[in-house]
């Protein structure tokens, strides 16, 4: 069964969890839009465009840089959608077997939706800091910005993975 189009095809409902994850990740990703474009005549022509390690802006640069952010986040969110979609070509171990399918799938879909979406909430907070910084309504998130990516993105791979290695 290692031939990913042999794999059974399952139809497995969305679980609540996704629902919520998909409504928080989506709400982020177009409420940044919809900020950036109720504010985009009062941008400045220069903005953040790229953060040290630190948090500092180490780079200024066109405002519609920005628009990176938004564009970055719906390839992301397509690309991972459509694996959302297609359990069946993910990767799994060689325990994988028709018996225990529906649960790799399953726990495998939703490690990939809550990664896709909090993607989307970064890709959204970097967007929100460059606008608050341009428009110097904050002084941005400082060192704890990549501190807390990093956990986040991390933190559900490693449980994933846990999770994962439980299924008989």
């Amino acid at each position: 069964m290692s031939n990913s189009w042999k794999r059974p095809k399952l139809i497995i409902p969305k679980t609540k969890g996704e629902w919520v994850w998909d409504i928080v990740g989506f709400f982020f990703y177009f409420g940044s839009i919809i900020f950036l474009i109720s504010v985009w005549n009062i941008l400045p022509e220069k903005v953040p465009a790229h953060y040290n390690a630190a948090g500092e802006v180490d780079r200024w640069g066109s405002k519609w840089e920005l628009i990176i952010l938004p564009s970055v986040g719906l390839c992301t969110l397509l690309f991972m959608q459509v694996f959302e979609k297609f359990p069946e070509v993910h990767n799994y171990p060689k325990r994988f077997n028709e018996s225990n399918a529906e649960q790799f799938y399953l726990h495998s879909r939703k490690m990939l939706n809550q990664l896709k979406n909090i993607c989307l909430i970064i890709f959204a907070l970097i967007l929100f800091e460059s606008v608050t910084i341009a428009l110097g309504w904050s002084g941005g998130f400082g060192i704890w910005f990549i501190p807390i990516v990093i956990l986040g993105t991390g933190i559900p791979i490693i449980l994933g993975i846990v999770k994962q290695r439980k299924i008989k």
